[in-house]
């Protein structure tokens, strides 16, 4: 349980982080105040996308498995 917890926290920093950079690029480009929108926007995703991971981890695990087995 301790792994998954970490896992689901580091996995979420990681995609926020970088996906919410990139979607505030696209949307505003590279404006004056560009790190504080992405900061904000990065912090709402955060927790969001951590919660989502520690809950679904466990199915889409078993989903990928079954689809490796297939393939």
């Amino acid at each position: 349980m301790k792994h998954r917890f970490i896992f689901a926290l580091l996995m979420s920093f990681v995609l926020t982080f970088f996906m919410s950079a990139w979607v505030t690029y696209i949307n505003i480009g590279l404006i004056e105040g560009f790190r504080e929108y992405w900061i904000n926007a990065w912090l709402l995703a955060w927790p969001a996308a951590g919660l989502i991971s520690f809950i679904a981890a466990p199915r889409i695990h078993r989903v990928s498995l079954s689809i490796a087995k297939k393939l």
